[in-house]
């Protein structure tokens, strides 16, 4: 089948164009993105299609990048295509944030890409990612974090600022898209960076891939046939996932997330797997934390058991907390009414913590506890820093807190205890409450003390509590 031939059909498989798109072509001015602007410049009229290009000028190699540039732009001019050009001080970028420079150059240049596309007709992006790019993204993500989503590699098209990004190559290999160029008689620009090993894409490019196709040279294609098939399942598989989200997944607000974890564990682990990943979908924007393993597989095990207290911190100041049977997830912001974040924790390092509320706090080690420390309204509460694990913090009650308190079998609904101890209704959702590491409750400043505090030292006693 030839080139040509190759491409077409994948467009109609895969539905990547309609009559009466505009496209806008990201155009570096190497051998695949020329061969991409040509296909479809000698193809509009066919499908019916309007054709734009895009280029970025990262400035990392000096002149030559200039000239990529002025290359480029003469393609465009004597093919009467206009073209969107910028030039992107990455160097200078780098500088202030010291990041991966790939990294930086991806993020800069899609959203150079995305306002383009924001303010002109074009409906879709179009980038000339081709066949060996996918079986290169399937082996680093094999090696790196070999996830459901990440092994899918490259899908021929997302949702990109709110229009399209379609990728019409990968059906084709780099030699394939060779070959077209040369038999067109169409130049190019070589990047000298592709031939270094600096980049981890470069290493698999031409250490790994080279075995592979020494094994099989039809290794390239086997790999596109493998991911459409595990896109097709997945596909299938994230459309049940989505409803059964619906039914059991409680959404409180945008940063908060509830579920019973029995209900849960009825769902097959496909499909819990899933529910994970589209629910990290709504937290984050990364793709690189939204595919993490680890963090997939931290989230399955907490619900493992409905029994206990446990809790995992996730990245962007999240909190997975399992508790009395559920699941809830939820941004770690400070509450209105309590000290700022950097006055909440109170260890034996931090000194004295003076609340909202007027109470002052000192957490000491036993053996340092002193005169000097205590007035005449002082109150002393003794307790085995082995059992509450240090630091703990203050916080606001939340719906459904409780605390255990002396000669009770079950922990008390910290709304009863407010009814009990006479608190005004309008001071309950501000009155500062003790939290230990594993976020249990365990004092109501000024109003009770939990089950781990005395208020004589006992024999395993090694901290006190001073509020004052």
């Amino acid at each position: 089948m030839s080139f040509e031939l190759k491409v077409k059909t994948f467009i109609e498989e895969e539905q990547l164009l309609q009559q009466g798109d505009h496209l806008l072509i990201a155009v570096s001015g190497g051998i695949d993105s020329m061969a991409l602007l040509h296909y479809f410049i000698q193809t509009q009229e066919h499908w019916n299609i309007q054709v734009e290009a895009v280029h970025v000028d990262h400035m990392l190699r000096g002149e030559a990048s200039a000239e990529d540039r002025a290359f480029v732009q003469k393609y465009c001019d004597a093919n009467d295509v206009y073209l969107h050009a910028k030039e992107i001080p990455i160097p200078t970028i780098l500088a202030q944030e010291n990041g991966n420079t790939q990294l930086i150059c991806r993020r800069e240049r899609y959203q150079f890409f995305k306002e383009v596309l924001q303010k002109t007709n074009a409906n879709k992006l179009v980038t000339a990612h081709h066949a060996d790019d996918q079986l290169e993204s399937v082996l680093m993500a094999l090696t790196k974090n070999a996830t459901m989503n990440s092994m899918q590699g490259i899908r021929p098209q997302r949702i990109f600022g709110g229009k399209s990004l379609i990728r019409p190559f990968l059906t084709v290999t780099k030699s394939e898209i060779g070959e077209y160029l040369l038999r067109k008689g169409l130049d190019y620009r070589e990047d000298a960076s592709n031939s270094k090993d600096t980049y981890v894409r470069n290493r698999f490019r031409h250490h790994v891939v080279p075995l592979l196709e020494a094994e099989n040279p039809r290794v390239t294609e086997q790999v596109t046939h493998f991911t459409k098939q595990l896109q097709e399942d997945d596909t299938f598989l994230m459309t049940l996932a989505q409803d059964v989200f619906s039914q059991i997944i409680i959404r409180n607000n945008e940063n908060t997330y509830r579920m019973e974890i029995e209900a849960f564990q009825l769902v097959p682990l496909a499909l819990q797997r899933r529910l994970i990943l589209i629910l990290l979908n709504y937290l984050y924007k990364d793709s690189n934390t939204i595919q993490s393993y680890a963090l997939l597989t931290s989230i399955l095990k907490l619900c493992d058991t409905t029994a206990g207290y446990a809790e995992i911190h996730l990245p962007e100041d999240f909190l997975a907390v399992r508790r009395y049977g559920n699941l809830t997830i939820q941004k770690k912001e400070p509450l209105e009414g309590l000290a700022s974040p950097e006055k909440q924790v109170i260890s034996t390092a931090n000194g004295w913590t003076t609340l909202t509320n007027g109470e002052r706090l000192r957490v000491v080690n036993l053996h340092d506890l002193s005169s000097e420390l205590l007035t005449d309204t002082a109150q002393l509460f003794y307790f085995n820093a082995s059992k509450l694990h240090l630091p703990f913090y203050v916080r606001a009650r939340r719906d459904g807190d409780r605390m255990l308190l002396k000669g009770m079998d079950q922990p008390k609904r910290l709304s009863r205890l407010f009814i009990d101890e006479k608190i005004p209704l309008n001071e309950r959702n501000s009155w500062p409450l003790l939290i230990s590491q594993s976020d249990e409750v365990v004092a109501v400043i000024g109003v009770r003390m939990g089950i781990f505090f005395s208020t004589t030292p006992q024999p395993n006693d090694d901290t006190v509590l001073i509020v004052d």
